[in-house]
């Protein structure tokens, strides 16, 4: 071949590989391109699937939260049935839920949530609304879905109070046994939600949003009025709603012009959990790598087939990392794959102690055995019960796809709480669960033990509720036993009044009793002092200036006898009112004590009373105004509450319980008034009170009471046990002086002994004290009517005791006794009560 033929062989063969090349070329960028959509897909799907994983476990992590709402609740309703079972009254139940809306603070914060109840119709709030809604509480939503639950407890959407203005959600559950129902209105604004423990990838927006769409919280970098935002998220949740977002390929643009990817999670209340990401975020790995990609390509076929290959196994791990990935997130220390139909397991992620003592793939029961030896010990047993593979079929077959709870585990020498998680996604394969196990955030553990302080708090309260009545109970026994000593023994120095030897004797047992009565009262003072209640108030008709002046006389004879001047301007244009004069006085008191105690020689005190509007419901405002030593800013703040006082005064200035002030302002709350208190240290106090009154009407004068004779005691037999010798005295001399025959018995088992050997139904009544050595009332009582003679049952029995609490009573009635006589001893009602009950046995 000469030069010329092989020039063009040359040349063909060129154009041969030329062309090879380029379909090689072309075949090449095909494939890339084709490989590069692919992994575009992937990566969108990937991503679509971890954000909703993300999403999920956000929404997971606030139904947690919202659980511990829902526990504050339980506590408050379950607190109420228990109450209303034992026969507390309202009034008992509502100063019980005052000290239960302060331990609320102590636990979620101050301020955190406004809780409050609807007990009876009425609602008992620990900050009382002042105007706002006028709507009744029963037509509110959260009402008629608290009730509508049962029981249950309920969340409402996000809206704007009527009473603050401000957006809240509320949550309430209503008691089972009573019906009164528990709220807590939560501000929204201020993100009580917290989500610690999970950092949102940079670049992501998480929004959680109400049922209607209304933003509760939000995570973002978008920089928008509060508007512009509620917009854009009313957006983005019709097109939720219409299945436009459902797509891994969908978005959205935002605000800033940005495309994004959403994902969402409806929450079982109806609420949104939304996550967004920009494209830039998920796509910008991709272009580096696509530029990379072509350039190996184009440099090394063999480079594009290694990097395929190891592509290719790296895809498969990546798959089924990712299955775990969009199910678990990456907060937990240990997961693992569980085949619950082999029952067999995968470690795909485990702490130092398991790694160190199991292989990464076996036998499940080997697992469970190894996790529980660090668990507590009384964890242990429901640990390997609840987490076993037969427990395990029965949630995947009930579609419960998130089940677990807290414990104790040892790290070390140091136990930690730890949340352990059984997570079922269609999107694992079948048979397999996956086992997480995290340690609870800061956040949660701190919930945690406040939830216990709050229960040990509220079982100590219990055991101080009883312990107080119980002190109340003896400390009423004590009190009536010498006071009832000092009446009766004055009116029978009365009768008396003739026989000197007689009277001198009476007076001194009633100065010893006086003595003793004293000493009493001064040990309650200086140990307690009751918690204010709600009190009844008694309204009748009465006149407030008469009334005013009658508590005056007496601290202006008080102010003249200390050198102080004493003021009184009362111009009372209607004085005639309904209202409780008793507690008036009780209130107005109060402030004149007060403004003696503070004032010194040569100080004043005014007091002065207008009344400021008339008709059927006139108000008045009365106010007393002294020049003492007055009050610092810092004390004022705290004037009203219990046992508070001025630090900086003497302890002569500052003497008494600090009471006073704190029953004047619940007093004054009662008689829908109110009360304001303006002073500065050195210069004066000044108190205002403003109450209203409805006007009196006439009434009738009720008729003369017909004179009937009194009942006579002639001739009936009783027997008295009473172990106080003065009380024996008292009340041996009244039914003697009326014609009855006493036999006494000190002691509950002496007067049974008595009774017994008495002939049958020679005792017409016996009188039995409560508490008596050896054997007290309510024994002696019982043991009487179990007598085997014929007037054991028909016998009246009467208890004259100073125990006079309703429980004492029904213990009484349930001793078998007839009647409940209470001293001091009204002698009229014993001569009635002794007649009406010996009258039903007709053999006397």
């Amino acid at each position: 071949m000469d030069r010329k033929g092989e020039r063009r062989a040359r040349r063909r063969a060129r154009l041969r590989d030329m062309r090879l090349h380029l379909v090689l070329g072309a075949l090449v960028l095909v494939l890339a391109s084709a490989g590069l959509a692919l992994v575009r897909e992937a990566m969108l799907r990937n991503t679509y699937e971890t954000g909703t994983a993300l999403s999920r476990i956000y929404a997971a992590e606030e139904a947690g939260n919202l659980t511990v709402y829902e526990t504050l609740l339980t506590v408050g309703t379950t607190s109420i049935d228990s109450r209303t079972a034992r026969g507390e009254s309202g009034e008992e139940i509502a100063a019980w839920l005052e000290a239960y809306f302060q331990r609320l603070d102590s636990v979620l914060g101050s301020g955190a949530v406004d809780p409050y109840a609807v007990l009876e119709g009425q609602v008992v709030a620990d900050d009382p609304w002042e105007g706002g809604a006028d709507d009744p509480v029963e037509d509110t939503e959260w009402y008629q879905k608290a009730i509508a639950a049962d029981g249950q407890a309920v969340f409402t959407d996000v809206y704007i109070d009527a009473v603050t203005g401000q957006p809240v959600i509320t949550a309430a559950q209503k008691c089972r046994e009573s019906g009164a129902v528990v709220a807590f209105d939560i501000r929204s604004e201020r993100s009580l939600f917290g989500f610690g423990a999970f950092d949102l990838p940079e670049g992501n927006s998480f929004f959680l949003c109400d049922s209607t769409g209304r933003v509760i919280y939000r995570e973002t970098a978008l920089e928008a009025e509060e508007a512009a935002i509620q917009a854009y998220l009313d957006e983005l949740i019709v097109l939720i709603s219409q299945g436009e977002l459902d797509g891994y390929r969908s978005n959205v643009t935002d605000l800033s012009g940005q495309r994004r990817a959403v994902y969402y999670t409806r929450m079982d209340n109806g609420w949104y959990s939304i996550v967004t990401r920009p494209y830039q975020a998920i796509l910008g790995p991709f272009y580096w790598f696509s530029l990379i990609f072509g350039l190996l390509i184009l440099g090394s076929l063999a480079g594009l087939a290694a990097m395929a290959w190891r592509d290719l196994r790296l895809g498969a791990r990546v798959r089924r990392t990712n299955e775990t990935v969009r199910v678990l997130g990456n907060s937990y220390y240990a997961l693992y794959r569980v085949d619950y139909e082999a029952e067999t397991y995968e470690m795909i992620k485990g702490s130092d102690y398991v790694r160190g003592r199991i292989p990464p793939q076996g036998d499940y029961d080997s697992l469970l055995k190894t996790a529980s030896e660090v668990i507590e010990a009384d964890a242990y047993r429901d640990f390997i019960q609840s987490f076993s593979c037969e427990k395990i079929r029965a949630l995947v077959k009930g579609r419960e796809r998130e089940f677990g709870g807290d414990f104790l585990r040892l790290f070390g020498e140091e136990y930690r709480w730890v949340n352990v998680r059984v997570l079922y996604d269609e999107s694992l394969a079948p048979g397999e669960v996956v086992l997480a196990f995290r340690e609870v955030g800061a956040q949660k553990q701190r919930q945690l033990q406040e939830r216990k302080l709050l229960e040990d708090a509220l079982d100590l309260a219990r055991r101080d509720e009883a312990s107080k009545q119980a002190f109340f109970r003896n400390m009423s026994h004590d009190m009536r036993t010498p006071l009832n000593a000092i009446l009766s023994l004055s009116a029978l120095a009365e009768q008396h009044a003739g026989d000197p030897e007689k009277v001198r004797g009476y007076l001194k047992k009633i100065g010893s009793s006086g003595q003793h009565l004293l000493g009493l009262i001064n040990d309650i003072l200086d140990m307690s002092r009751l918690e204010q209640g709600k009190i009844v108030l008694d309204s009748r008709s009465f006149d407030l200036k008469a009334c005013l002046e009658e508590s005056l006389e007496t601290f202006r004879i008080q102010a003249e006898e200390q050198g102080k001047g004493f003021t009184t301007d009362l111009e009372l244009e209607n004085p005639q009112v309904m209202g409780d004069p008793f507690r008036l006085q009780q209130v107005l008191n109060n402030l004149l004590s007060n403004a003696l105690k503070f004032t010194g020689k040569g100080d004043s005190i005014t007091v002065t009373a207008r009344q400021v509007r008339g008709g059927d419901q006139p108000r008045y405002r009365l106010e007393v105004a002294d020049t003492g030593i007055g009050m610092s800013a810092e004390f004022l703040q705290r004037l009203f509450e219990p046992y508070a006082r001025e630090l900086r005064f003497s302890a002569a200035q500052a003497g008494g319980t600090g009471l006073g002030m704190a029953i004047t302002k619940s007093l004054v709350a009662q008689m829908d008034g109110e009360i304001s208190v303006q002073s500065q240290p050195g210069e004066g106090t000044v108190f205002t009170l403003v109450l209203p009154f409805a006007a009196a009407r006439p009434e009738a004068a009720p008729p003369e009471p017909e004179k009937q004779d009194a009942p006579s005691l002639e001739g009936l037999r009783v027997l008295v046990a009473e172990d106080n010798e003065v009380n024996m005295e008292i009340v041996t001399e009244l039914l003697t002086m009326a014609g009855a025959q006493v036999t006494q018995a000190w002691n509950g088992k002496e007067a049974v002994e008595l009774f017994q050997e008495s002939p049958p139904y020679w005792y017409q009544a016996v009188l039995l004290d409560m508490q008596m050595p050896v054997l007290d009332g309510c024994g002696a009582a019982r043991q009487i009517r179990a007598l085997k003679r014929e007037d054991a049952a028909a016998v009246p029995l009467i208890a004259a005791t100073a125990n006079v609490f309703p429980e004492d009573i029904a213990a009484t009635a349930a001793a078998g006794m007839d009647a409940h006589v209470a001293k001091p001893i009204d002698f009229t009602a014993l001569r009635d009560t002794l007649s009406r009950l010996a009258g039903r046995d007709k053999r006397t």
